[in-house]
């Protein structure tokens, strides 16, 4: 009770002291005032008095903006003290309160609510801890450092996966550019002018630019894995693959470049997919996992391939990949892996054939009738080849239908062809005739 006694004649004096210098507009004396209050809060470990002083000094009328900070900064470093949960989360509300709506402490109120949004995860609460970081807009804070305001932003993009919620998982990590991780680090920073907003340093907990790509990517690949985006993962694996201290490690980069290869075997051909694959097959460190390497050379070629040999060649090295990075390639994949096999298959025999029986298509696919004219079908709704079926003939033609026009240009380039030729051959046949007659006159 003495104690309790003095702590109280101690901060009323010190509040006394704080309203002089607040009133005098001194702004060095306010904030060694208001500090010194809360530490003497701390060392009596009084934690309620803690909590009433920083709401009533914050309420003070006239209070200035450097003290509030300064009491906000000093309080924040108390929080780690406390040895009772309940009491730290009290704290944590309390500073909440005080910096809600404030400017010049939204910096240490995105702090404050990152810590709140730890605690309701470790108990369990995730959907509460991602309502609470969806609050704040860091991208919007001019004063926080770009590696800081990344991974805040990403933590609000894990906790919104965690939390199944894929639709604004999504919309937040579009804030995110990936090109701001191609950003030249070793620039010296230039000094701020008179007047610019002064940035601050990131807390040492915070990664560094390449760590936080690559926990982009990651994060983005389990957001594409909730859709089977194949080539979209494929895409993310590959920025993770040029990081410098990823390429430069064998053990880090094998199990990445598998990855890469397995998901463009897995994605639908179009374009993208077929300069991926190329610019893969380039890469001088395929030749390190030979087997891979084999893989996409028989998707390049154009030659059907069976698909009973090829899963009996790889099936154990598809297994393999549940006990590397990133884990298992998902629940479907055996099954898209022989759907990209048949569509390899049935692109190869449209471009040898321009027309087919059904029952000999159906012979090279190692499909029955039925399935071969289903995957043929859905190959021709998703536009990825140009074919028709004759049923009661059991034909399929892969020639396109052309119009009266593409009729007429094509006869006039054959003509002009046929004009060339004939322009080509008389002038031949004059320059032998030519060359005959001056062998004469000799």
């Amino acid at each position: 009770m003495e104690g309790k006694a003095n702590l109280e004649a101690a901060i009323e004096q010190l509040q006394n002291v704080e309203k002089q210098m607040r009133l005098a507009g001194d702004v060095a004396g306010t904030k060694k005032a208001v500090t010194e209050i809360l530490q003497l809060c701390f060392e009596a470990k009084d934690w309620k008095a803690l909590n009433d002083q920083i709401i009533l000094l914050s309420k003070k009328r006239g209070q200035l903006k450097q003290a509030v900070t300064a009491m906000v900064q000093q309080a924040m470093q108390y929080i780690d003290e406390t040895l009772d949960l309940d009491t730290r989360i009290e704290l944590i509300k309390t500073l909440n309160s005080v910096s809600a709506g404030k400017i010049y402490v939204e910096i240490e109120r995105a702090r404050l609510i990152r810590k709140l949004a730890k605690i309701k995860e470790e108990q369990g609460l995730i959907a509460e801890a991602a309502d609470l970081m969806q609050e704040v807009a860091v991208e919007t804070f001019g004063a926080m450092a770009k590696t800081e305001k990344i991974a805040f932003i990403l933590e609000q993009v894990r906790l919104c996966l965690d939390r199944q919620d894929y639709v604004r998982a999504q919309i937040l990590s579009r804030k995110i550019s990936p090109r701001v991780f191609d950003a030249d680090t070793s620039k010296e920073k230039k000094k701020p002018k008179e007047g610019d907003n002064v940035v601050e340093e990131a807390p040492a907990d915070i990664p560094s630019l390449l760590e936080l790509k690559r926990i982009y990517y990651e994060l983005m690949i389990r957001y594409y894995s909730h859709d089977n985006d194949y080539l979209e993962i494929c895409r993310c694996y590959k920025a993770i693959y040029e990081i410098p201290p990823v390429k430069e490690n064998p053990a880090q980069w094998i199990p990445v470049l598998r990855k890469i290869c397995w998901y463009l075997v897995l994605a639908p051909h179009d374009p993208m997919q077929s300069s991926l694959l190329n610019s893969t097959l380039e890469d001088k460190n395929l030749s390190e996992i030979s087997n891979f390497k084999l893989l996409l050379k028989q998707l390049v070629t154009m030659e059907v391939i069976q698909w009973t040999s090829l899963w009996n060649a790889f099936m154990d090295e598809f297994e393999n990949e549940k006990n590397l990075l990133g884990g298992s390639l998902g629940d479907k994949a055996a099954e898209d892996l022989k759907q990209r096999i048949i569509e390899h298959n049935i692109l190869v025999v449209s471009k040898y054939y321009s027309r087919i029986t059904v029952k000999r298509l159906a012979e090279l696919l190692c499909l029955s009738i039925q399935e071969a004219e289903k995957h043929l079908s859905d190959m021709v709704v998703s536009k990825a080849l140009v074919a028709k079926i004759d049923r009661p003939m059991g034909i399929v033609s892969f020639q396109v239908a052309k119009d009266s026009n593409d009729i007429l240009n094509s006869w006039a380039m054959n003509l002009e062809k046929l004009l060339d030729l004939v322009e080509k051959s008389c002038h031949q046949i004059h320059k032998e005739t030519m060359v005959h007659k001056a062998a004469l006159k000799v």
